[in-house]
């Protein structure tokens, strides 16, 4: 098969998969209750690499063609916050990111845009992480995040704490949005995944700080929901995160997750930093609020060893 002819057969769904044994969450799951036909709620790949592995989870999970439709414009939300090289673990595998962009664009997706507003300038960041060349070598439109100019406000229907919000104008104007980011410890929120990483199209992120971090993130989903979550674990930050994270604390997993439900994603990528979820706040408000579950145990997970 031709990698052209490969790429659209994971876009639409096409490629069979081989499951291998438990991994990534030890607890026990209904997966054996739940007909073979059935979609699953969360897949858990590991011993791959990042764009292998993505099209077993993509495959999975039905093809990009369910959650990207012909025409659709994607905006894809990395973590590329730090001007670090890829090898330290501080922002998304740009690999990963790469080859995201090529399943989004194989489906059929008019136009793929990549946006973070990074801690350091957007041009540092993105060169540094490698996910601007990545990104632009796959067919996508990377833009920056640092300028407030592209900010826009909206309203939180039913925030708790966080009632409005300047979010980037990309995330008004595309249809899907799905997030990518790298699944790190961080010592203000416990970790870092899916539903924090989020801040990243948001203008005042201190304003969450202020107002109380962990139910600002998980008010911030009451507005928009990726329509699918990808966590990259393959180099994961155990500790001393995002800051200050040595060598020593920055482990190779070759591990990733995905999931439509940003709640249960995040779920199950903290139990790889030996945190359950009610451990870190946002995740269990996130439940509260009805963004998506935190019962694993209830939800269809496949696994995929490689």
């Amino acid at each position: 098969m031709q990698r052209r002819d490969a790429l659209r057969s994971i876009a639409l769904g096409t490629v069979s998969l081989v499951t291998g044994p438990t991994l990534l969450l030890s607890r026990k799951s209904r997966a054996e209750e739940v007909p073979a036909t059935a979609l699953p709620d969360l897949v858990a790949v590991r011993n791959g690499e990042a764009d292998v592995m993505l099209d077993k989870a993509i495959a999975a999970l039905g093809g990009m063609g369910r959650f990207v439709a012909k025409g659709a414009t994607v905006l894809v939300k990395p973590n590329s916050g730090w001007a670090r090289e890829p090898e330290t673990g501080a922002n998304t595998n740009p690999g990963l990111v790469k080859h995201l962009v090529e399943l989004c664009l194989a489906a059929g997706a008019k136009k793929v845009y990549v946006v973070d507003h990074t801690v350091s300038s957007s041009a540092e960041c993105y060169g540094k992480s490698g996910i601007k060349a990545a990104a632009e070598a796959a067919g996508a439109i990377m833009v920056p995040g640092d300028d407030e100019r592209h900010y826009q406000t909206v309203e939180i229907a039913n925030g708790v704490r966080l009632k409005s919000v300047q979010v980037h104008e990309l995330l008004l104007s595309c249809e899907v949005l799905i997030n990518v980011p790298v699944l790190k410890h961080h010592a203000g929120s416990r970790a870092t995944a899916a539903m924090k990483n989020l801040m990243g199209v948001v203008w005042d992120r201190q304003a969450y700080h202020k107002q109380g971090l962990h139910q600002c993130i998980a008010d911030f989903c009451l507005y928009r929901k990726p329509q699918l979550n990808i966590i990259d674990a393959y180099r994961v930050t155990v500790a001393n995160g995002p800051q200050r994270a040595r060598p020593e604390d920055v482990e190779t997993r070759k591990m990733l997750l995905a999931s439509p439900d940003i709640v249960a994603a995040d779920a199950a990528a903290v139990r790889l930093l030996n945190a359950t979820p009610q451990e870190v706040e946002h995740i269990a408000l996130g439940a509260g609020l009805k963004i998506g579950r935190l019962d694993l145990d209830a939800l269809n997970i496949q696994r995929i060893v490689l």
